[in-house]
């Protein structure tokens, strides 16, 4: 009887341990997707709530995709062994353009890391009237001591920050939600089908961009229930904080004039918690900084055999001096060229194998 009891006390354990295990992979993996156009909202409009119900149908989509790409993805650098994501390019581009898609991801991930830097400099500037390079230092400041405690200081932050910024979305949601009226969910600005393709588009790009956190995390947790629970979790809370990001824009008026318009939704029903907010934006964005720089870092350590403490400050220095750019000029060059190579990745993801298992 005492052995029984052992053993379901030590299954119990394991199985906690498990889903201990995938809630930290659905914060990276949540953490890694929202960004500045997340937090904004800006995204979410461009994407999705512009074209209103079809919208909504959008988002649903979306959240399949996640489920279903964001497990494959990992299963796949699972059982290839694969530390950086050139070894997943390498499976599915081939080797022989694979150099160059991972020299371009590379180059690209620098940027949007860099527009994250940028972004959080400008949160300092336009929200708390403090200058844009002060907010730069502090945030390279705590990404480099998160980045001192490696893949447990990603977990950390995402696991306090996520949160949060579920928690924020249902609540602002919930208040919005008694003064939408039932038309509001059917108007939408474009009669074409681009409502259709959206969701395929948000999904390439977000999952190209986590790819360069998700591989190296996959390997190093190389527990496939995990990562299946894990990537089933963070598809869900996606979902559940698009669609309730969605309802609460839908609020507002004219809202693809405004560059935040997450912002007039807070203002306009949510004041009392603005700086909340700014908070749970500075949040997001430090977020997807972190995760971009854990990625980097697993990346460039397979090119160059220097100590992990320089190769971080050598590639703070870089995403310093790239954000030293012109935010919105880093965001409209870098975006449509990442675009188009999400797409070809979506398309080689679907096509690929996953390998059996070794």
């Amino acid at each position: 009887m005492t052995i029984c009891r052992t053993r379901k006390t030590g299954g119990n354990k394991l199985e906690t341990a498990k889903w201990s295990g995938a809630v930290q992979v659905a914060a990276v993996y949540v953490g890694t997707v929202i960004g500045a156009g997340f937090a904004t909202g800006k995204e979410i409009v461009e994407f999705f709530t512009q074209y209103g119900l079809f919208g909504l149908i959008g988002i649903l989509i979306s959240g399949l995709l996640f489920i279903w790409l964001g497990t494959r993805m990992m299963i796949i650098a699972g059982r290839i062994n694969a530390s950086s994501y050139k070894e997943l390019n390498d499976y599915l581009f081939g080797k022989t353009i694979s150099s160059f898609i991972t020299l371009m991801m590379t180059l690209i991930a620098l940027g949007v890391s860099s527009v994250m830097l940028s972004g959080a400099g400008a949160v300092f500037e336009e929200q708390l009237g403090l200058s844009k390079q002060l907010g730069i230092f502090v945030t390279i400041l705590l990404a480099f001591i998160v980045m001192i405690f490696g893949l447990k200081g990603l977990f950390s932050v995402n696991l306090v920050i996520v949160p949060m910024m579920i928690l924020f979305s249902i609540i602002v949601s919930c208040i919005v939600l008694p003064d939408l009226e039932v038309s509001t969910f059917s108007f939408f600005y474009d009669y074409s089908l681009k409502w259709l393709l959206s969701p395929f588009a948000y999904v390439a790009f977000n999952l190209a961009m986590a790819q360069i956190v998700l591989v190296p995390l996959a390997s190093e947790i190389n527990n496939e229930q995990i990562i299946k629970r894990g990537a089933i979790l963070g598809g869900v809370v996606l979902s559940i904080v698009l669609v309730s990001s969605h309802i609460s824009l839908l609020a507002i008026p004219n809202l693809l004039l405004y560059d935040i318009p997450m912002a007039e939704v807070v203002k306009t029903f949510f004041i009392s918690f603005y700086w909340v907010y700014i908070f749970v934006i500075y949040g997001e964005i430090f977020t997807s900084l972190i995760g971009g720089i854990f990625g980097l870092q697993r990346q460039l350590r397979s090119f160059f055999s220097i100590p992990n403490i320089f190769l971080l400050c050598i590639l703070l220095m870089i995403i310093y001096f790239i954000s030293l750019v012109d935010y919105s000029a880093l965001l409209s060059f870098l975006y449509p060229l990442f675009g188009y190579t999400s797409l070809i990745f979506l398309i080689l993801l679907v096509y690929r194998k996953v390998p059996e298992r070794k």
